[in-house]
């Protein structure tokens, strides 16, 4: 008979995102937390959020989170970081379960690994707009940290499409480099501030090392949060070492490329797909 604590300990780890690009986090949480059963929501019918007001994103968040919350889970991941950057507080307002965003685990990566003091983040406009990385940065240094940051919106096409090597994302990559150089010139750590980019990240480094003529440290949102997930579920006594392996289940809000580009970004086949409307 399973006791209370058993099936406390089983309940899924919910995570959403604008789109598909948040099946890189989850590809993070089954690595590091391979027992953690997970659900994922894809608001793929109203993607991009990085296009939306920060009050349009915070609806479609709290949606999203009370569609996932009557599943019933145990923390909630919002892998979106136009998400994050504008929902985190009304969604731990609205919900009594942890919220978990990719923004402050990624800060205190960047700060972490940060030896000049000199961080770079790249996102979409919405992420970069919002200042929220360079915010949080600057929350979690103990000692004066420069940061700054371009959108390079050409990038999710590029991942989605899988073109993540040859020529068009070479130069795409260089030229998004060369600007991000006018803005923090002495960047040793680069924060990755959108779900898509995981996927571009070679590109990103070769790109980087070209034209800073250094090695740069590349930061995953996705993995900073897996470690958060981790240290917060042992701490409530809800981790799953379940042996086995975790479920994964998907519900999109539009099923369309659903399968062929939920796998690129999950580097695993899809199985357990439902379309939702929420």
């Amino acid at each position: 008979m399973m006791t209370d604590e058993t099936l406390k300990k089983n309940l899924p780890i919910g995570v959403f995102d604008s789109g598909v690009g948040g099946f890189t986090v989850v590809r993070a949480l089954r690595k590091y937390l391979p027992g953690e059963n997970i659900i994922y929501l894809g608001d793929t019918a109203r993607v991009p959020y990085g296009t939306k007001s920060p009050e349009t994103v915070i609806r479609y968040s709290i949606n999203n989170a009370k569609f996932l919350d009557s599943l019933g889970i145990k923390l909630l991941v919002v892998a979106c970081n136009t998400a994050s950057a504008h929902s985190i507080t009304a969604l731990r307002d609205n919900f009594n379960i942890p919220v978990v965003g990719v923004i402050e685990p990624g800060a205190r990566a960047a700060v972490k690994n940060t030896i000049s003091g000199n961080v770079g983040v790249i996102g979409t406009r919405g992420t970069i707009e919002s200042h929220a990385y360079e915010t949080h940065i600057r929350e979690k240094s103990v000692s004066t940290v420069t940061t700054g940051g371009i959108p390079c919106p050409l990038f999710v096409p590029l991942a989605e499409e899988g073109w993540i090597e040859g020529e068009i994302p070479e130069k795409t990559a260089v030229h998004y480099m060369n600007e991000l150089k006018k803005v923090i010139p002495e960047m040793d750590t680069l924060v990755l501030g959108c779900t898509h980019y995981p996927l571009l990240k070679k590109i990103i480094s070769e790109a980087a090392l070209k034209v800073f003529e250094r090695e740069i440290k590349l930061i995953d949102s996705g993995v900073s949060a897996s470690y958060v997930i981790e240290e917060i579920l042992r701490e409530k006594e809800l981790f799953n070492d379940n042996s086995s392996g975790g479920t994964l289940d998907t519900y999109v809000t539009d099923t369309s490329r659903i399968s062929e580009i939920g796998e690129l970004f999950l580097g695993e086949p899809l199985s357990n797909v439902q379309r939702v409307d929420i």
